[in-house]
């Protein structure tokens, strides 16, 4: 089997010496870092995900910091959502588009102050395109990347670990809503969000430093809690309709072929650079969705490339995540489908690896 060579272009982060004391397996590269993939095996950490309490090296996220008296008109700017409502203390789900609709990222916006905010991002160089905007439009706005690196914390038991080591007011915090939390003297932002359908809270480290000090601390105050090193799951992610950029979707996608429109204020929020294109889109419809598909049969997997979906002997989509559920005893799926073959309880066939096999089209996702 290949490895990966390691060098400076390819970054190591705050947590990596856990991540290798704990026997990582594999990892893949994420916004030129390493993100762990598998532990013990992506079935058994599944399992584990679902009982117990995980911590995940998830600095792979990046944050793009907007900073400065244009920083909210800039963020604006970035996506289709409307975001005049929105509070300091506050994270969105925020679709990021470019001038012609198309998906450039789907990360979390965190707004810190009125003039300060970060965007957390999935695996895209979604910072040059935010400094591009900013100096393009020459506002008043610092752009970079902080050194802020999320660790996650994330199972049923995930809220009883925090609070050991935050104490008891880290339960208050709302979902998609974050608060400031000291640990050795430096103030994180803690909020209660993660890529996972379990529940959990995600730790904004400002500061290498910290990390392995933060780390050791969770795994002592969660020994009785079965507490281990984990990592996004693709079973669970899927089971849950968590999208994924890059393999889910791409800048070829808008939002509301990704099922994202109910995230999309294209009527008020003024100012977006892709709201004209959403507009029409948003009047025509899309003519392809992403929907939750099982794929019939034993295990088939994973999807390394785009499988190609047939209906009625025409290509009408492509598979583009799946995997074994043991929970659901089935390959659970997501895939972009043509409007004519998206109904839920459509038969359909997938161009496996091992030859076509078929699948149905499911009324929602799993979890």
């Amino acid at each position: 089997m290949a490895v990966i060579s390691p060098s400076r272009r390819l970054r190591r982060t705050p947590f990596s010496d856990g991540v290798e004391a704990a026997g990582v397996k594999a990892y893949t590269v994420y916004n030129r870092m390493l993100l762990p993939t598998v532990f013990e095996s992506v079935e058994a950490d599944y399992r584990h995900l679902k009982d117990h309490v995980q911590v995940w090296d998830v600095a792979v996220e990046r944050q793009v910091e907007l900073r400065g008296p244009d920083a909210g008109r800039l963020m604006q700017m970035l996506t289709p959502r409307d975001l005049r409502r929105m509070l300091p203390g506050q994270c969105y789900y925020v679709p990021i588009v470019d001038e012609t609709g198309g998906m450039l990222n789907d990360p979390v916006a965190v707004k810190l102050s009125e003039d300060r905010w970060w965007i957390s991002i999935a695996d895209s160089d979604l910072l040059l395109w935010v400094k591009g905007i900013a100096n393009g439009y020459r506002l008043d706005v610092l752009v970079d990347e902080p050194d802020v690196s999320p660790l996650a914390v994330q199972g049923p038991k995930s809220e009883d670990l925090m609070a050991r080591v935050f104490g008891d007011r880290v339960r208050d915090i709302r979902f998609f809503r974050f608060d400031m939390f000291q640990f050795e003297g430096r103030d994180l932002a803690i909020a209660r969000s993660g890529y996972s359908k379990q529940g959990g809270f995600e730790i904004y480290v400002d500061g290498t430093e910290i990390g392995m000090p933060l780390w050791h601390a969770l795994f002592a105050a969660g020994e009785d809690l079965n507490v281990r090193a984990g990592c996004p799951n693709a079973i669970e992610r899927i089971e849950g309709g968590l999208l994924s950029y890059g393999n889910d979707m791409t800048d070829d996608n808008t939002p509301h072929e990704c099922g994202l429109g109910r995230f999309c204020d294209t009527q008020t929020a003024i100012g977006c650079i892709g709201r004209d294109a959403l507009l029409r889109v948003t009047k025509e419809g899309p003519v392809q969705e992403i929907r939750p598909i099982a794929i019939h049969g034993d295990a088939v997997g994973p999807c390394d490339r785009p499988w190609p979906i047939f209906g009625g002997g025409r290509r009408v989509g492509q598979v583009t995540s799946t995997a074994w559920s043991p929970d659901f005893k089935t390959n659970v799926s997501i895939g972009m489908v043509r409007m004519t073959h998206w109904d839920p309880g459509t038969v359909l066939e997938v161009e496996c690896p091992d030859g076509m096999r078929s699948a149905t089209v499911q009324d929602g996702f799993w979890l």
